[in-house]
């Protein structure tokens, strides 16, 4: 990586750790050069305004939380090759990451520009919407592949199931900042494991 790509990931990281400390309308250029150590020219050299910044932030989130999921669920298809116990093994290994970090989750990036709708343009909002599509086809795929194996012990719509995969991240990410918890998100992920397995589970009835 040369200098230049070099200077563009330490302002991504320094305005991504700033954003979702305190929001993108109080997250200043002035403030980050000082931090990255640049001029505001280095800054406009990378991003022409906040609003490219802010494009490059998501795109960059999304990319990142995408190789995190391949690997993570490719490593639990090693270790297990039935789709359920796959399945399983990739919650838990979720579940342990988020555990692992130190202060908790920092904070999701597509949630922050949801809050704050208004600070964004539509191209920002359209990145978001589809990086929460990718997660939603992710897990379809995931589940119908289980649902083909072990048909659901209730009544319930895929789709629905695979969102509440978001749901759970992003509300035990609320859950773990408002209640100063670190562990409630991990926690939240083994519950919804907990449900997948209730849900799969051929003995159940």
């Amino acid at each position: 990586m040369g200098k230049g790509a070099e200077t563009r990931e330490r302002l991504l990281s320094i305005a991504e750790a700033a954003i979702l400390a305190k929001g993108f309308g109080a997250t200043s250029i002035d403030e980050l050069i000082a931090e990255a150590e640049i001029t505001k020219s280095g800054f406009f050299y990378h991003f022409k305004d906040k609003t490219e910044l802010a494009r490059a932030l998501v795109r960059r989130y999304l990319e990142q939380d995408e190789i995190l999921l391949d690997n993570l669920f490719k490593r639990a298809r090693e270790l297990n090759e039935d789709p359920l116990h796959a399945f399983l093994i990739g919650l838990k290994l979720f579940a342990e990451m988020m555990a692992d970090l130190p202060e908790g989750h920092p904070g999701c990036l597509v949630a922050t520009i949801c809050y704050q709708e208004r600070l964004f343009d539509k191209d920002i909002h359209d990145l978001t919407r589809n990086g929460t599509l990718a997660w939603r086809k992710r897990f379809i795929e995931l589940l119908n592949e289980i649902s083909e194996t072990y048909p659901p012990n209730d009544d319930v719509d895929m789709v629905e199931v695979a969102d509440f995969i978001s749901t759970i991240v992003e509300g035990g990410i609320i859950m773990s900042k408002a209640l100063r918890e670190p562990e409630k998100l991990a926690g939240q992920i083994l519950l919804f494991r907990s449900y997948i397995k209730l849900l799969f589970n051929p003995r159940m009835f």
